[in-house]
C-alpha cells in the first residue's frame, strides 16, 4: 500500500493541480522534498478513508461543515 501512495503522490506532483501547487510552495519554503511528499501521501490517504466513510463519489468542490 505503502509504495501505491507514494506512485500516486509522485503522480500529483506531476500533473497541474491543488497539490502540485502545494508541493512546489513547501519546497520553495525550504522544506525537504521528501518531506512534502510525505505529507501529500498523507492527505490522499485522508481522501480515500472520507470517500470510503462517506460512500460518496470524491468531490473536488466539497466544502465541511465544520468550516
Amino acid at each position: 500500500m505503502k509504495a501505491l501512495f507514494h506512485l500516486g503522490a509522485m503522480s500529483c506532483i506531476r500533473k497541474e493541480g491543488e497539490l502540485r501547487t502545494y508541493y512546489q510552495r513547501k519546497v520553495a519554503e525550504g522544506k525537504n522534498k521528501m518531506l512534502v511528499l510525505n505529507a501529500i501521501r498523507n492527505k490522499l490517504i485522508h481522501r480515500v478513508y472520507a470517500v470510503v466513510r462517506r460512500k460518496e463519489k470524491y468531490d473536488k468542490t466539497y466544502v465541511s461543515g465544520l468550516a
